[in-house]
């Protein structure tokens, strides 16, 4: 038996569609299981439906005929809790029909079956080139949990080291799928584990992903300001490949005029790790009510590389994704690899599918695609608030008291500009052991990452129990932090530090800087794109401007016989500071370095005495930089990286890839007073326009003064 109480009822109106919301409780009188359950009931233009927010994930039980069923059927397997049903392969595992909100199938129905939901790897042999995309196929199929109110099932992929080395990848995946009573959608996360004795080799991807109906879901949401109607792969097919194969420029034979001569790219929708926690795509057409498909992602901790890592997230296909590792916008030197013989375990997820409905008359409503996009982000809320999720039938996954804590207060002092408690949204994190800044490359184990408040004091929940050390990193502060104790998390352990002080790199006062030391070449010059080659999702944006496809070649533009040149004093680094040094097309597929120059005033100089260059890149593409002072043709230089970076930003039209410090000695005897030049040369030559580098933040530091 249930009885209903609603506790408030709101009706409001936009445009002409009234909306009602009504706050309502269900009295739950079933057997082993009674209390009350809190929802949300929504008026949508005469139409009702409803999202329920419950006290757990266990608690949605509404009504005994609505309990979880698992069918087994003809070279497959079904999920059904009356909301939704989700049909696997066996013992494949892949997810090869979604019913939902009156659509049969949700996924693209003219694919392959193991083309439409599945988990998949990228792996290289030791010693190769080229890499295998692996789809994983189970081989063995088990149900893990059984009861009314959930159902979890496992889907195992077994590595035999008897076949041929490079037939299959050398790890065992146990990927499950979890579907619970009353609920709209159903979680998926995987087990990923090596054995002693096994060949090593490099995992480049893990990733889960879904290929939607093209044909209805033309509506993508990635963020409050990221969202419009899609072209279609169609349309790609259709279109122009551009300077790789992942941008193509849409041509007058697209599915709507108004794509007509646009560029697609998926790397236009990528996102930092710390900021993709829901997105997807809503399904608009003539036949079927509005339907809703949502990737939540909960927590980061299964993730690598740390918050500012970026990956992909929904693009054209329509295809909606999780990326759990992935060389994008780090390179190579930032993946799985394993020796021979190296044994490894992890749990990649869970991520929750969510699906949400509206009524069939509001299809091409504004207000019905932001009422959805909206509750997906509700969605999203009480997902992470729920997290560590504790339904989770695996002991490899920690539930929330079996897991730790880490507070305390950040500070930073700059003896220059004095003690700054004000360390606001501050990120600090907790990773595994290694150098300063050596989170960002880490890949093998799990990262949980959290803000300062305006004070500096953080807290760091539902840590994994572990060994880690604790790293920070401050927005307009300079370099990385790293504490200098080890910390051991044990189940139920809450450890509190003592405030926790940060002497970011520093020898003497600042003479001069250039832009803002936060990880990112954003606060540069960034250029309008092409019209012939513009994506309107990003027409007129400031913030998403460099998602635009073919910025580089807009340096060629500005600076069409010399390289650029900024005057300290006189030149503003948001006008006259290019997002990127690129390389210089100098024909017949050839580019050539480039080589930047600040020019600076010095009343006097200090001699002897040692000047100090910090030099923050936020991202480098086989690229060398060299520094020269006064001298743009001295032999060694004064200072060259070497060839250094992989991780493609500029091509991926990210604004940072992977971030690189050096604190450079400038002896006094290199520097004159009035009239100098620092010379940058990005000395490497190639077949590309993307070898380069973008810079974060350069700063001039006189010598010592005593304290």
């Amino acid at each position: 038996m249930c009885s209903i109480s609603a506790s408030m009822i709101n009706i409001y109106t936009i445009g002409d569609l009234q909306i009602g919301k009504v706050v309502w409780k269900v009295r739950r009188s079933m057997r082993n299981s009674s209390g009350w359950i809190l929802g949300t009931l929504l008026f949508l233009g005469g139409f009702f439906f409803v999202h329920v927010a419950a006290s757990s994930p266990r608690s949605h039980r509404l009504l005994a005929q609505d309990a979880v069923e698992i069918k087994m059927v003809k070279n497959g397997v079904v999920l059904d809790n009356k909301l939704v049903q989700l049909t696997f392969s066996n013992p494949g595992g892949d997810v090869v029909g979604i019913r939902y909100g009156g659509i049969d199938n949700l996924l693209e129905i003219n694919n392959n079956e193991d083309d439409r939901g599945y988990w998949d790897v990228v792996w290289n042999n030791p010693g190769e080139t080229k890499n295998t995309q692996y789809r994983i196929q189970g081989t063995q199929f088990k149900v893990i949990t059984e009861r009314p109110d959930q159902v979890e099932v496992s889907f195992i992929s077994t590595y035999n080291a008897k076949l041929q080395r490079g037939v299959t990848v050398p790890v065992n995946v146990d990927r499950r799928y979890i579907m619970q009573q009353g609920r709209s959608g159903f979680y998926t996360y995987a087990i990923f584990e090596r054995l002693e004795g096994w060949p090593g080799g490099d995992m480049e991807q893990v990733r889960v992903a879904y290929k939607l109906h093209q044909a209805k879901f033309r509506y993508m949401a990635l963020s409050d300001t990221r969202q419009r109607f899609m072209p279609t792969d169609d349309d790609r097919a259709r279109g122009r490949p551009l300077a790789f194969k992942e941008a193509v420029l849409l041509n007058n034979k697209t599915s709507n005029p108004e794509f007509e001569g646009e560029v697609d790219d998926k790397y236009q929708y990528s996102a930092d790790d710390k900021d993709i926690k829901v997105h997807g795509w809503i399904s608009i057409d003539d036949q079927s009510p509005p339907v809703g498909f949502w990737m939540i992602t909960p927590s980061a901790e299964f993730r690598m590389g740390g918050p500012f890592k970026q990956d992909l997230t929904s693009h054209v296909g329509p295809t909606c994704l999780t990326g759990f590792a992935s060389h994008h916008y780090v390179g190579k030197e930032v993946g799985l690899t394993f020796q021979d013989g190296e044994v490894w375990k992890k749990v990649f997820g869970p991520v929750f599918i969510y699906l949400n409905s509206a009524a069939r008359n509001s299809a091409n409503s504004p207000s019905t695609i932001r009422t959805l996009w909206n509750n997906a982000k509700d969605q999203m809320l009480e997902e992470v608030k729920s997290w560590p999720y504790n339904f989770i039938s695996s002991q490899d996954f920690p539930s929330s008291d079996q897991r730790g804590s880490v507070s305390g207060q950040l500070l930073v002092h700059d003896r220059y500009i004095g003690s700054l408690p004000r360390t606001s949204l501050a990120y600090v994190g907790l990773a595994a052991p290694g150098e300063v800044g050596s989170w960002q490359r880490e890949s093998k184990g799990y990262q949980f990452w959290t803000q300062t408040d305006e004070k500096g004091y953080f807290l760091i929940e539902n840590i994994r129990p572990g060994n880690y050390n604790l790293y920070a990193s401050v927005p307009g502060i300079v370099g990385d932090y790293k504490y200098e104790v080890d910390i051991t998390i044990e189940p139920g352990s809450k450890i509190q530090l003592a405030s926790i002080t940060y002497k970011p790199p520093r020898t003497g006062p600042t003479l001069w800087e250039i832009g803002i030391p936060d990880r990112t070449a954003a606060e540069f010059y960034i250029p309008d794109p092409f019209p012939t080659l513009m994506n309107k999702l990003y027409k007129g944006s400031r913030l998403d401007k460099f998602r635009q496809y073919g910025l580089w070649a807009r340096y060629y533009e500005r600076y069409p016989n010399n390289d650029l040149i900024y005057r300290v004093g006189a030149s503003n680094y948001s006008e006259d500071w290019f997002y990127a040094q690129v390389t210089r097309s100098v024909g017949n597929g050839r580019y050539v370095g480039t080589t930047w120059q600040i020019q600076f005033e010095l009343k006097n100089v200090v001699n002897p005495g040692n000047y100090t260059l910090q030099l923050a890149l936020a991202s480098t593409t086989y690229a060398e930089l060299q520094v020269r002072v006064n001298n743009l043709n001295a032999k060694p230089p004064l200072f060259s990286t070497g060839l250094i970076g992989d991780d493609n930003a500029i091509a991926r039209l990210g604004i940072h890839g992977l971030y690189w410090l050096w604190s450079i000695d400038v002896p006094s005897t290199l520097l004159r007073e009035g009239s100098n030049t620092i010379y940058l040369t990005q000395s490497r030559d190639g077949n590309s326009p993307f070898h380069g580098v973008m810079y974060d933040y350069i700063r001039l530091e006189g010598p010592s003064e005593k304290p």
